[in-house]
């Protein structure tokens, strides 16, 4: 079942996203945590390194696993999601070594990759809690809408929508982005032990309804969370305008 929690603007929304998360690390300090990009997260990133710089927070047990990773980019490249992620969180937070999991996106076998992504997270316990953003067709991780979801890491092709919305990290320009992507599967981030969903802005209201109120298809990868038992879904009320319990 989803739970609603609606905020008057994307900073409050962010904020309540980051204390649940905050909340997780504290009650267990070497949880699992499922982890995204895009720009939708950066605030919640950001209010996890204020609370670390402040002593509130550590976050040097706990165990990361990225949800995906752009095909033929490696860890250091522009628009790499591991050099996303050590701008907005870990070179911030990280003061030893600590488990951060990614997968590789120069991987000479993806499916061996994928494989391997698994095992790690079987090898850590499972996921304790994944925060997804929501695309505006509907995808989470990058699972897009198909015919059919494979259940567990897999390589997609992406979408030009998709490719569009993460041209920002290639400098605007859509064609530098890599038409290929591996990602944690549906089945994987079912296999959670609790699920947030963080949507902002009213280009993502269509994709909330239909994901929180609409039928269960893979043409929408995200209505597939109505089948999990602890999923929140935190918005905006930009995000949140086209849902009928708003």
């Amino acid at each position: 079942m989803i739970r609603l929690r609606i905020h008057p603007d994307a900073a409050a929304a962010a904020h309540d996203v980051a204390a649940a998360l905050r909340s997780t690390v504290v009650a267990s300090p070497a949880c699992v945590l499922g982890l995204p990009t895009g720009r939708t997260p950066i605030p919640v990133y950001a209010q996890l390194v204020e609370w670390v710089a402040s002593g509130a927070l550590s976050l040097d047990d706990v165990t990361t696993f990225n949800l995906d990773e752009f095909v033929g980019l490696g860890p250091d490249a522009q628009g790499s999601f591991q050099a996303f992620m050590r701008h907005h969180l870990f070179g911030r937070v990280d003061r030893r070594p600590a488990p951060r999991n990614f997968l590789d996106g120069l991987a000479p076998d993806l499916d061996l990759e994928a494989a391997r992504f698994e095992r790690a997270i079987d090898d850590a316990g499972g996921l304790d809690l994944v925060v997804l953003g929501l695309g505006t067709n509907g995808h989470i991780g990058f699972n897009e809408p198909a015919g059919e979801l494979p259940a567990r890491t897999h390589v997609v092709s992406l979408t030009d929508e998709t490719r569009v919305a993460n041209a920002d990290g290639f400098g605007g320009e859509v064609p530098r982005v890599p038409t290929r992507a591996i990602t944690m599967g549906v089945g994987t981030i079912l296999a959670a032990r609790e699920v947030i969903l963080l949507a902002t802005g009213a280009s993502k209201a269509d994709a909330v309804a239909a994901a929180c109120e609409g039928p269960l298809t893979t043409q929408v990868p995200a209505s597939l969370l109505q089948l999990h038992p602890r999923v929140t879904v935190v918005l905006d009320a930009a995000a949140a305008a086209r849902l009928s319990r708003a």
